[in-house]
């Protein structure tokens, strides 16, 4: 069992995302995520993917740099590199799971990856997407906040409708309130204190921490 599993997939990639990875980390490289982190001196336990953003050189530094290497056939394969990324987390039942590189150009790329922080919610592991400017997770019940450096906080409903949410240490509190999706209520609040704390009865609600 990892104690925390940090996968790297092919989005938006930067010197940014060397400072999310811990010493002890088990690192899951998708596609041109590997890449990245091998060419850092990093060496995945698991590069998987397609590889079809790569030369057959590169592909090549990939498989020699990593533990394990997995490729598959890019017309054949029903799921994402990153999400296949994610299974193979899951599998090894870590006690956290970070996705750097999950934020990019592609929007549908982009959306397929946050709704896998579904998936993880569903197993009882605390999945966080993070990317140069946001770090993006799914609550079913509680959460506790550190205002860092991030200066808002958007609250968005992933399910139709969030209720009971309440919210402490915010600028703009809540007490029992409902959320529906569609609606623009939860956007851009700020910590006000070191701490603050949000509480939902029903639903499933997206919680993303942003630097200006």
């Amino acid at each position: 069992m990892a104690d925390r599993i940090v996968i790297v997939t092919g989005g938006t990639l930067g010197d940014w995302a060397l400072s999310h990875i811990r010493p002890g980390d088990v690192l899951i490289g998708a596609d041109r995520g590997a890449l990245f982190l091998v060419r850092h001196g990093l060496r995945p336990a698991v590069a998987l993917g397609d590889f079809d953003s790569v030369t057959a050189a590169e592909r090549e530094e990939i498989r020699r740099g990593s533990d394990a290497f997995v490729e598959c056939d890019p017309v054949q394969k029903d799921w994402t590199d990153t999400e296949m990324a994610f299974d193979t987390a899951l599998e090894r039942h870590p006690g956290e799971i970070v996705l750097l590189g999950a934020l990019g150009s592609r929007f549908d790329h982009t959306l397929a990856n946050v709704h896998l922080l579904r998936r993880g919610l569903e197993k009882g592991i605390g999945c966080t997407i993070v990317d140069a400017c946001n770090e993006v997770r799914l609550i079913d019940r509680s959460a506790e906040l550190v205002r860092g450096g991030y200066t808002h906080v958007s609250l968005l409903p992933l399910t139709m409708q969030v209720s009971g949410i309440t919210l402490r240490g915010f600028r703009y509190p809540l007490t029992d309130a409902v959320l529906t999706i569609g609606q623009s209520l939860g956007i851009s609040n700020v910590i006000e204190q070191e701490r603050a704390s949000i509480t939902i009865r029903d639903g499933l609600l997206l919680v993303i921490q942003s630097k200006e």
